[in-house]
């Protein structure tokens, strides 16, 4: 039996993916509807403190460029 499955498998025109499915099986999704859980790490954390610190402008043309808060004028802050 499996030598009729592996002729017929090496007959037929298979996509790449295809061959892959055949050897490794279908792909295990898990469960696509469960919401995506963002972890904080300490990287995560410390980019967030350190981004804290800057504030977006967008110029007459359009352009967005980030400044420092503390060089903003104290009214802006």
């Amino acid at each position: 039996m499996a030598i009729a499955l592996r002729k017929m498998a090496l007959r037929q025109h298979l996509h790449p993916t295809s061959w892959a499915r055949f050897l490794f099986g279908p792909a295990s999704r898990g469960d696509y509807t469960a919401p995506v859980v963002h972890k904080n790490d300490d990287f995560e954390q410390a980019s967030a403190m350190e981004l804290a610190g800057f504030e977006v402008e967008t110029d007459a043309q359009g352009h967005h460029y980030a400044v420092r808060k503390e060089d903003l004028p104290k009214e802006e802050v």
